[in-house]
């Protein structure tokens, strides 16, 4: 076999399930549909319902116009209305304003087919991975190197969101005490594109840190410990929502729309990052007890769910507040703290919302840091990334070293940048990697239609192309920069896959050693 062809070589999907039911690798099969819904809650309900609404609901604005600071789809729009890019906003996006509630629907519909596109590789192949696992055993390793790329890219950068946006709330904390950390060592050294005043954001920093050290010495997670932990998120939400309806002024509400579809896509597109995570539920496809019929309800009713408690925060907060007061700073740090704190909300809502908030971001940057570092894991195993990323603790058995790296990723840019930036990278990196699942459920259909399929996508290929439609207009709601990031991200990875991960993995030394073994 020529070398090169390893590029489009997949594992068997039948040696992959036949090595999980080994008795040494084999995962006691104890979660049902509460756990997975459960598991899917805690997932989603992290950090970007306490700290994105603000800045979708308000837009953003950049400092001079540039065709880097436009929405693709509002320059698209303009080229079709006028012929020219007059009618596009160069120096920003618009605002969502109350209408974020439906731009919270959107996404929510967007996602439910990317999952269940999920959920079919998941009855497919059960077992303990993600789209990365799925991608080699169904596509290729090509694809499965995108796709790994991909999700460092979807990990890091969404672990920085949550970590600026955890320093936001740290610091209303400590008021509540009457401490304050200086702004100066509080905030993004750079926010809306340019130099904020700030030396460095310490406890976006300190936090990666921390939960670092507790990664590297061993975490044992448990179904219960999380059902407890979204039940204390979903009481934070639930808090919030009954103490703020109470502060409502109806005319906060009007405009509902400010900026029209325009501004309902690019809250979309922020706030997709609040539904990050909810692909997590497949990844326990291993210990469900009946993946086949417990996946897909799972997947569907955590984001049944969590739709209803976005849509719940954003009607009240923007019911509290007019949308034009989160446009930044504090406000858009920290949104729903900064609104309860501003109207003189009890002390008592107040730290439970705050607590509520900060335990969400703190399971949410424990659950992903985790996540990043088996990634690297499984892709330095498979020979795709240097061994140093698979390398396992003597005494700890944890691999230690992709967790720090891992750390140093996550924690350094979080002491710089603001949540815009590293949430758009994030966004569109999710997107693109539900894109690539959703072409995956079809192509399976056409070369592999005789395996079984515990759930299959319904009305197939339509659905997974919907799902594809959807993530591509989403993607256009974000900015030009952040497309040119993301492509240059993706060259990046294609460069250190040619030159080093082709020449390193299993298959390609396999047939390299078969060749020279045949001279």
């Amino acid at each position: 076999m020529p070398l090169d062809s390893t590029l489009f070589r997949t594992k068997s999907i039948d040696k992959l399930i036949a090595e999980s039911e080994l008795p040494g690798h084999r995962l006691k099969k104890t979660l049902g549909p509460l756990s997975l819904t459960a598991l899917g809650i805690g997932a989603i309900i992290g950090s970007g319902i306490f700290i994105l609404t603000g800045t979708a609901a308000a837009g953003q604005r950049f400092v001079g116009h540039s065709l880097l600071n436009a929405q693709v789809f509002d320059l698209v729009r303009s080229l079709f209305r006028h012929g020219n890019l007059s009618g596009a906003l160069l120096d920003g996006r618009p605002a969502a304003g109350p209408a974020l509630a439906v731009s919270f629907v959107l996404v929510a519909f967007a996602c439910s087919f990317a999952g269940l596109c999920y959920a079919e590789l998941a009855s497919m192949i059960p077992i303990a991975g993600s789209a990365y696992t799925y991608s080699y055993a169904t596509l290729g390793e090509i694809f499965a190197w995108i796709i790994g790329w991909d999700l460092i890219l979807e990990y890091a950068v969404s672990n920085v969101a949550v970590a600026v946006g955890f320093s936001g709330y740290f610091n209303d904390f400590l008021r509540l005490f009457g401490v304050a950390i200086p702004s100066r060592w509080a905030e993004p050294v750079i926010a809306n594109g340019r130099w904020s005043g700030a030396y460095f954001n310490v406890p976006g920093f300190l936090v990666v840190v921390i939960l670092t050290v507790l990664l590297v010495i061993g975490i044992r997670e448990s179904a219960g410990t999380n059902n407890v932990m979204v039940a204390i998120k979903i009481g934070a939400i639930l808090t919030f929502i009954a103490a703020g309806s109470l502060l409502i002024h109806p005319s906060n509400w009007h405009p509902f729309a400010p900026n029209g579809f325009s501004g309902i896509l690019t809250g979309g597109a922020i706030v997709f990052f609040t539904y990050i995570g909810f692909d997590s539920v497949s990844t326990a496809a291993e210990e469900a007890r009946n993946p086949q019929r417990d996946m897909p309800i799972g997947i569907i009713a955590s984001l049944i769910i969590c739709t209803i408690l976005y849509v719940g925060v954003a009607i009240v907060l923007l019911g509290m507040m007019k949308y034009t007061a989160f446009a930044g700073g504090q406000a858009a740090d920290a949104p729903v703290a900064y609104a309860l704190r501003v109207l003189h909300s009890s002390h008592f809502v107040y730290l439970m919302v705050v607590v509520g908030a900060l335990m969400g971001m703190i399971s949410s940057l424990l659950v992903f840091q985790y996540g990043q570092t088996r990634i690297w894991f499984a892709m330095s195993r498979d020979g795709l990334l240097p061994p140093i990323f698979s390398a396992v603790h003597p005494r700890y058995k944890t691999p230690h070293w992709s967790s720090w790296i891992a750390c140093l990723a996550v924690a350094l840019p979080a002491g710089i940048i603001d949540i815009g930036t590293a949430a758009d990278l994030s966004n569109i990196g999710t997107l693109f990697a539900f894109i690539l699942v959703s072409i995956g459920v079809i192509v399976l259909r056409r070369t592999q239609p005789e395996r079984p399929r515990g759930f299959r996508v319904p009305f197939s290929p339509w659905f997974p192309l919907i799902s594809v439609f959807m993530c591509l207009v989403l993607m256009a709601g974000l900015l030009v920069v952040t497309w040119i990031r993301f492509f240059v991200w993706l060259l990046i990875g294609l460069i250190i896959y040619w030159l080093y991960s082709r020449k390193h993995s299993e298959f390609y030394v396999q047939n390299a050693n078969a060749q020279e073994t045949g001279k």
